[in-house]
């Protein structure tokens, strides 16, 4: 009954800590502007969370087969530092940004496409931290009413 729920809180979990790793790239390009010969990077926000997605249902699934009393033998990170979990899988994937005009100095920033992403990025984080908000509030509302309605 809770699982689908749990689910989307997880997945929101996961789709916060991702903008806000994203946010922390995107500042890091921004204090860097003016540094000679520094290259600007980003990541991909969409596989970055469909990895994470995945590597999520490898472990509820990996709980499933535990309960039905099967044994599943493959290793399910269940913390950000592990292998393969999502610390590694957006620090593995920085890539570097690809440059419109490059500066006299070397330096890759594109100011403006900076400030644009960032804005875009904090809107997004802004949105799903309403989503988890709404779902919180339902499962409230769930629980007061004692499912009497």
């Amino acid at each position: 009954m809770l699982g689908p729920i749990i689910q989307s809180l997880d997945f929101q979990s996961q789709a916060l800590k991702l903008r806000a790793a994203r946010q922390q790239v995107l500042a890091g390009n921004i204090v860097n502007a003016d540094t000679p010969g520094y290259r600007a990077v980003d990541f991909d926000f969409a596989a970055a969370l469909g990895r994470q997605a995945s590597t999520a249902a490898g472990a509820g699934a990996a709980l499933a087969t535990e309960r039905a009393g099967g044994v599943n033998l493959a290793p399910v990170p269940t913390q950000p530092g592990h292998i393969g979990g999502p610390a590694a899988a957006v620090g593995t994937h920085i890539t570097w940004r690809t440059p419109g005009q490059a500066a006299i100095d070397s330096n890759t920033v594109d100011l403006d496409l900076e400030r644009a992403q960032f804005a875009e990025n904090a809107i997004r984080y802004e949105a799903t931290l309403r989503f988890v908000s709404n779902d919180v509030k339902t499962l409230q509302a769930a629980m007061q009413s004692g499912g009497n309605g």
